[in-house]
């Protein structure tokens, strides 16, 4: 490049989600100096707009719960619901770091994560492994680690988009270029740098390119995932990975924009057509739950639940702002809630008797739900309307169990990491290999291990050099 850099950091970090966060404390605490910049003049990003949750095992929270969990049944979790079709190396890196990632959280960084006994084993899940802030969100979580930013002093730089990525022959990152609100451009040089800047859900010719079944979906993730990360990796000559995976959503309320928890319909609800009728098992996949909602006939579904089910999802700020809003329908009897949902009173009924009778039989429903113990709505109804969306997807630059993003031959690039939404996931090539609470788990995770790695990179390139010129 012609012009020298105004400054170079040891460890620069580009993203301010949960992510990049935990990557720059990460690399502070293994003692290199960190930048982190940030595109939003407030930070949020996908981890603002989730519900905060981390899926973990091995945990401290667990065991003080009597939860029995650990590394390996987590790993063979991801293996069986990814059909054996993700990244070993990369499902083993989550299994086993993911609980120390969580716990490092907790006591160094005093953030009051705690087991979620509320969110049950589910959607591949074996144990209760979900982890989160009781009462809070996710942009609660990305405020609370900026301010554990400005408490270890970390320098962060808001308002300040990555444009270009420049690099050596041999693809060893120089520094990088940042476009700022103003039209001007700062050029900041690094000993390595970390890539935490979200997924491409919202640039429409990716997704449409990628995973062109959701080109029409609405999408709800951040406006910022714009395939930053991939675009730079291609041209640094990176592999990406499993680009086609997603977390899609298949109850996300309309018009309000708030997701319905998925503890709705795991404690009983149930999602009808606009013909009044069930059409999918709403236990078996909860982002593949997305495609039998967008091939129903109109433009919308229902997610019928109780005041039982409410209740037991009260605590989750989703609900607490539904409420607010006034968006559940209520009624005391089915055919009322069908007519305040205007579907075909019969349809609702049959629907729910079916359920009921296949709950009480002990035997798996038409749509092959097996209920156990679970038992469908049952007077005091209620309803919200639901459309199908993306959240955020699931691949991106292929890295290695130390968040090191890889070449197409599989030769690490020297000194560039990546993680979070930036990175290739565990939930395989498509949609139906996601768990639940993995968009945070891959986030915090690789995060830590990329901001170590990035650490260890710079300190023994010499810190020395790193200064102002």
């Amino acid at each position: 490049m012609s012009q020298p850099f105004e400054i170079t950091v040891p460890v620069l970090v580009v993203g301010g989600g949960a992510c990049g966060c935990v990557a720059a404390l990460s690399a502070h605490e293994a003692g290199a100096q960190v930048l982190l910049v940030e595109q939003d003049e407030r930070p949020m990003g996908s981890t603002g707009m989730s519900q905060g949750l981390v899926c973990a095992a091995g945990t401290k929270s667990q065991a003080e719960h009597g939860i029995e969990d650990d590394a390996d049944r987590y790993y063979a979790d991801i293996i069986a619901k990814t059909r054996g079709l993700t990244d070993p190396v990369l499902a083993r890196a989550i299994a086993d770091h993911a609980g120390p990632a969580v716990d490092w959280m907790i006591e160094s960084l005093d953030m009051p994560w705690q087991l979620d006994t509320g969110f049950r084993p589910a959607y591949g899940n074996s144990a209760y492994r979900v982890h989160g802030w009781r009462g809070h969100s996710g942009q609660d979580m990305v405020d609370l680690l900026h301010r554990r930013l400005d408490d270890a002093g970390i320098d962060v730089l808001l308002g300040a988009r990555l444009s270009e990525v420049h690099a050596d022959e041999n693809g060893r990152i120089l520094g990088v270029s940042l476009s700022r609100p103003d039209g001007s451009v700062e050029r900041i040089g690094c000993g390595a740098l970390v890539l935490a800047c979200g997924g491409f859900a919202a640039n429409h010719a990716m997704v449409a390119r990628y995973m062109p079944e959701m080109a029409h979906a609405r999408n709800n993730g951040h406006e910022g995932s714009q395939g930053t990360a991939v675009r730079v990796g291609e041209q640094l000559g990176a592999m990406l990975g499993d680009m086609a995976a997603y977390q899609g959503y298949a109850m996300l309320t309309e018009p309000q924009g708030i997701p319905v928890p998925p503890g709705v319909p795991v404690e009983g609800g149930v999602l009808v057509n606009m013909a009044g009728e069930r059409f999918v098992d709403e236990t078996a996949d909860i982002a593949g739950m997305v495609h039998p909602v967008l091939a129903q006939e109109g433009d919308h579904v229902w997610v019928v639940f109780d005041g039982r089910i409410e209740a037991a999802a009260d605590y989750i700020p989703e609900m607490q702002q539904l409420k607010a809003l006034n968006a559940l329908k209520k009624a005391d009897s089915a055919a009322d809630l069908a007519e305040a949902i205007r579907v075909p009173a019969s349809a609702l009924e049959t629907a729910l008797a079916e359920a009921k009778a296949a709950q009480s039989e002990g035997r798996p429903d038409a749509l092959g739900r097996l209920w156990g113990d679970d038992v469908p709505p049952s007077g005091s109804y209620r309803a919200l309307k639901v459309v199908g969306a993306i959240f955020h997807t699931q691949g991106g630059l292929q890295i290695d169990g130390e968040a090191r993003v890889v070449r197409s031959d599989g030769s690490p690039l020297p000194n560039l990491f990546a993680g979070g939404g930036a990175a290739r996931s565990v939930s395989g090539p498509a949609h139906w290999g996601y768990l639940p609470a993995m968009g945070l788990a891959t986030a915090v995770t690789f995060g830590r291990l990329a901001g170590r790695a990035a650490a260890h990179t710079a300190l023994t390139c010499g810190e020395a050099e790193f200064s102002d010129r």
